[in-house]
């Protein structure tokens, strides 16, 4: 069990590469070719044991340009697969009939020619190429059907009607397996694309709801947040922080000192607040937080933030400096809106700013 895991774990690891996805067909092709040198020797039908020994070497110098050659040459290696199975199957037929099958391999090249058309060729080009090998399997399959009619075939077997149906069971069932591993590989490809696409979309998404530089939700998000909250029935307060002397330290210790205190800053209210409520770069060194719950909790929390910051040492390059925060507690009332509950909080940061800084204002100070 352990080993089909491996296996299965290596498959789907691979899966996204041409190499790795074309080289699976050829091998199972090839495997389907040496059962048939066995099967015509058995037969006693040498030219088709010939035959298929040259195609098995054709497969293997197929099988090593995949592994050693240039990507662009697989395509090459597809034509001259597609080439082969066409022709076998017209061999195959004129041989010992159609009866047995072989000419059944052609409707496998239908979608298997379609499928390495799109994944590896560019260009509008690549549907029409596709278009055209489909029309020529078809072709192909009603060709084999009227030689046998008109001129039979070259070797009337004496071979039971069981042996006859074996045959023929063995032919469609190495077709509906080759159907099958490329649907397999085709659906595998569908749920990849489906993964990459919401990785593209989920990276957009943070790109366009992630401040960059702080990892906090900055203000469109923001907007979003305090418009569920103040539709939803559960008490919430709004608290406006700023950096105590933030241009000082810009000035001082230049921007990429700046950068840090934003980002440590940020990262210690994130944490204090938690699942709690939603932190956002409101603009510049200013950060709102949307607090869910009482005006007692949201002044608990912002007191705890203004404390750690101000305990917190903020290094770069061998210099560690402290900084302080000053923050501004608003609780919304029904009846107001977010734009009143904003402007109370900033009316109390600006209070606090005015005097002495580092400190908490809620609404219980004025």
């Amino acid at each position: 069990m352990k080993t089909i895991a491996k296996l299965a774990e290596f498959v789907v690891n691979n899966m996204s590469s041409n190499r790795f996805k074309y080289g699976l067909f050829i091998y199972a092709v090839c495997a389907v070719h040496v059962s048939f040198i066995a099967l015509f020797a058995l037969l006693g039908v040498f030219p088709m044991v010939i035959f298929n020994i040259g195609s098995v070497t054709t497969y293997i110098i197929c099988a090593s340009v995949i592994k050693y050659g240039y990507e662009k040459n697989i395509i090459y290696t597809f034509y001259a697969t597609y080439i082969e199975i066409i022709v076998h199957a017209f061999v195959a037929t004129i041989c010992i009939g159609w009866k047995f099958g072989f000419p059944h391999y052609l409707i496998g090249l239908v979608p298997f020619g379609y499928y390495i058309c799109v994944t590896m060729m560019k260009g509008k080009q690549k549907y029409v190429i596709a278009t055209i090998l489909g029309f020529i399997s078809y072709a192909s399959f009603i060709a084999c059907r009227m030689i046998t009619g008109f001129i039979g075939c070259l070797y009337q077997l004496d071979v039971s009607d069981t042996t006859e149906s074996l045959i023929y069971s063995y032919n469609a069932t190495c077709n509906f397996a080759f159907l099958f591993m490329v649907t397999l590989i085709f659906v595998a490809d569908v749920q990849i694309t489906t993964n990459k696409l919401h990785i593209q979309n989920a990276m957009l998404d943070n790109m366009a709801n992630i401040d960059p530089l702080t990892g906090l939700y900055n203000r469109r998000s923001m907007h979003t947040f305090l418009d569920a909250a103040a539709e939803a029935d559960e008490p919430f307060s709004l608290v406006m922080c700023d950096i105590d002397n933030f241009k000082r330290v810009n000035d001082t210790y230049g921007h990429d000192f700046g950068d840090v205190v934003l980002r440590d800053i940020a990262h210690i209210i994130q944490q204090l607040v938690d699942t709690n409520g939603y932190v956002c770069r409101w603009g510049g060194e200013e950060i709102l937080i949307l607090y869910i719950g009482s005006v007692d909790d949201t002044c608990k929390v912002s007191e705890d933030i203004r404390s750690n910051v101000e305990k917190h040492s903020f290094s770069l390059h061998n210099t560690t400096i402290h900084c302080s925060l000053t923050l501004g507690i608003a609780s919304h009332t029904n009846g107001s809106t977010i734009e009143d509950t904003i402007t109370h909080a900033d009316s109390r940061l600006y209070y606090g700013k005015q005097n002495g800084k580092n400190r908490v204002v809620s609404p219980y100070d004025r």
